[in-house]
């Protein structure tokens, strides 16, 4: 095991493939609930949309939890950690604007897991937009607003 910092050994070995489905999370700093806030996650899923609108990716699944993101896409023209570098960073700032603090939003670095193209999308979109229904933060999908997916 590597000595470097957890953030740090993310990193290592990453590799950004045009047309790749790529499942990433990401967490807010010292897992602090922001997005109970509603009006806050809003942010964020704004910045996903930038991302799919800019044509840096085709977004496929996302859920804002209260102390993270999944989001599942096909990256197009960019690279990953650039593009999520991006969407944590004008997040933090809009976010940041919006409480009027100016404080780090989001942990160092993001998880991210490749997809094969055999791997099955609308079960992994189902896991990622369920995240409320198993943190029982609502009984019904459809109770919380912070979620979407190109099939459901």
């Amino acid at each position: 095991m590597s000595n470097l910092p957890r953030y740090k050994s993310l990193r290592s070995g990453r590799y950004s493939e045009s047309g790749r489905i790529y499942l990433i999370t990401s967490v807010t700093q010292h897992r602090n609930p922001v997005f109970n806030d509603w009006r806050l996650g809003r942010l964020v899923v704004n910045e996903l949309r930038v991302a799919h609108e800019s044509g840096a990716v085709n977004s496929l699944a996302w859920v804002v939890m209260p102390d993270h993101i999944h989001w599942l896409f096909e990256l197009k023209d960019s690279q990953l950690t650039p593009l999520v570098q991006r969407i944590k960073s004008c997040s933090a700032r809009t976010v940041n604007r919006a409480r009027g603090q100016h404080q780090q939003l989001w942990q160092r670095g993001f998880h991210d897991r490749a997809l094969r193209r055999e791997d099955d999308l609308v079960k992994m979109a189902r896991y990622v937009v369920a995240n409320p229904l198993r943190a029982g933060l609502v009984e019904k999908l459809g109770d919380y607003p912070l979620w979407d997916a190109v099939w459901l």
